[in-house]
């Protein structure tokens, strides 16, 4: 127990026998179960997990691997069936610190944050040694994640040391979300259609033996069609379905003057190439449109921005 909560760990594992161990022997005591996803590895991850011999584990064997995503789902929910009142997530690779864990666990148990993630990127220092594509591509997709999913005051997006609540967990559609590695990105969608409250805690990246099998020339298109489907899905059932709030109404209005404008001066272009010139009139109904439309976005993204479920 951590201050009267029943602490769950759930733990994605792909072969990982080699730092399985490690991870669970390393777990603090108030935690009060280990939920360990073996995700159908090729080594004996499962069998290394059960041989530590720890009365709180609790191992799942994938027959059929699902992903990275689909494991902390899967974990998820046997956690939440054994009564779990917050889940953290702990890689089987060892990666995630922690003694960290209460940073991330007092917000929820004592300021009713129902969710809060890890943010390597906390102080000027983080992108020091950091390639400058690598640097650029992290600023860019957490821009993106913050506009698809809401969460303005979020960071590091790929970082999967999270903390989630029971509530959030069980207003969440837990089938919809991505089970790939974009999973982390959908989940915020998810979390915020919720109206779960986030929160970002500074925590250092620690690496170690650990290898990735992630191959960023094939996951980057992967997220970014996820948030671009996602931030349509998040404007209609929560701006739209849920309440039709101003960010709804400003943000329609605007793409329709947009196009109304755009449309109308592309027009006027093709028709005025040559004599005669374009009126003044014609020019305004393009112009007008284009400067109210924009005007009415900044606004909506304003809107959305204040809306943040912090």
């Amino acid at each position: 127990m951590y201050k009267g909560k029943k602490i769950a760990a759930v733990v994605p594992a792909y072969n990982e026998s080699k730092l399985i161990g490690q991870t669970i022997t390393t777990m603090p005591e108030f935690v009060d179960l280990i939920v360990v996803v073996n995700d159908c590895s090729t080594d004996d991850t499962s069998a290394r997990a059960r041989q530590v011999g720890d009365p709180r584990v609790v191992v799942i064997d994938h027959e059929k691997n699902t992903g990275v995503g689909g494991s902390i789902m899967d974990g998820h929910e046997r956690a939440l069936e054994l009564g779990a009142d917050v889940n953290v997530v702990m890689a089987g690779d060892a990666q995630m610190d922690p003694a960290y864990l209460p940073a991330l666990l007092d917000p929820i148990c004592e300021h009713g944050y129902e969710f809060t993630k890890a943010n390597r990127f906390f102080s000027r220092t983080s992108f020091a040694k950091m390639p400058m594509v690598r640097m650029l591509g992290s600023v860019a997709l957490s821009f993106a994640t913050k506009l698809a999913s809401g969460y303005w005051n979020l960071f590091d997006p790929q970082n999967g040391y999270t903390a989630v609540a029971r509530s959030a967990l069980l207003r969440l559609n837990m089938a919809g979300v991505a089970r790939g590695y974009e999973f982390e990105n959908d989940l915020l969608i998810w979390l915020n259609i919720a109206n779960a409250r986030a929160k970002d805690v500074p925590v250092p990246a620690v690496y170690g033996e650990e290898v990735s099998t992630m191959r960023i020339h094939k996951v980057a298109p992967r997220i970014a069609s996820l948030l671009f489907r996602g931030f349509w899905r998040r404007m209609l059932l929560k701006h739209v379905l849920a309440s039709f709030s101003p960010v709804a109404l400003l943000f329609f209005t605007s793409l329709l003057l947009l196009a109304w404008g755009a449309g109308w001066g592309i027009w006027v272009l093709v028709e005025t190439l040559g004599p005669p010139v374009a009126t003044t009139g014609s020019v305004l109904l393009a112009v007008g449109p284009l400067l109210t439309g924009i005007h009415m976005l900044i606004s909506a993204l304003t809107l959305d921005i204040q809306s943040t479920p912090d």
